[in-house]
């Protein structure tokens, strides 16, 4: 293994800070739209979203977490929030007598329906609008090549506990 660091050149680290700048600045335009058009965050509604595609609208916590990538923990106080709001219910597994499902109800599929047209349209203004066809199939290319990696180092992860969907 190499001790010397491989340095980014400058045109990566511009590619860099300009990744981190946009993902911040999009994550907290998408949270504020959200948060002001539906009373929510983002995460959870991306946590709907996953429900609302998921067969039967439900899926396992420990998938949920780890779709999500989030702690449990973290889940469990997101989908107890959710229920309270009537959007998610929680139910035993069937397949799995240990296991617990977050399920989207009637309510959380009104308000994704509801809340997806403003949602998208903030997508589009903040992403797609502003960019060509040609970057569009770019950054889903660059995307895929990201997200292929990332899940090829987490297969390859030896230890399970640094995963934050296996912590509690």
């Amino acid at each position: 293994m190499s001790t010397t660091p491989r340095w980014l050149n400058a045109e990566e680290q511009r590619a860099w800070l300009a990744y981190i700048d946009f993902s911040t600045l999009l994550n907290d335009y998408l949270n504020r739209q959200l948060r002001r058009d539906a009373g929510m965050t983002h995460a959870d509604y991306s946590l709907l979203a996953h429900l609302s595609s998921a067969p039967d609208h439900s899926l396992g916590m420990s998938e949920l977490a780890q779709r999500l990538k989030i702690t449990r923990s973290r889940l469990t106080h997101a989908v107890s929030r959710l229920r309270e709001a009537g959007l998610v219910n929680r139910r035993e597994d069937p397949a799995d007598g240990r296991g617990q499902l977050a399920v989207l109800t009637e309510e959380g599929r009104g308000m994704l329906s509801a809340v997806a047209p403003g949602h998208v349209e903030a997508v589009r203004r903040a992403v797609f609008d502003v960019l060509t066809p040609d970057q569009v199939h770019q950054l889903a290319q660059i995307g895929e090549a990201v997200s292929d990696a990332l899940h090829q180092a987490e297969a390859a992860e030896t230890d399970p506990a640094v995963l934050p969907w296996r912590r509690r």
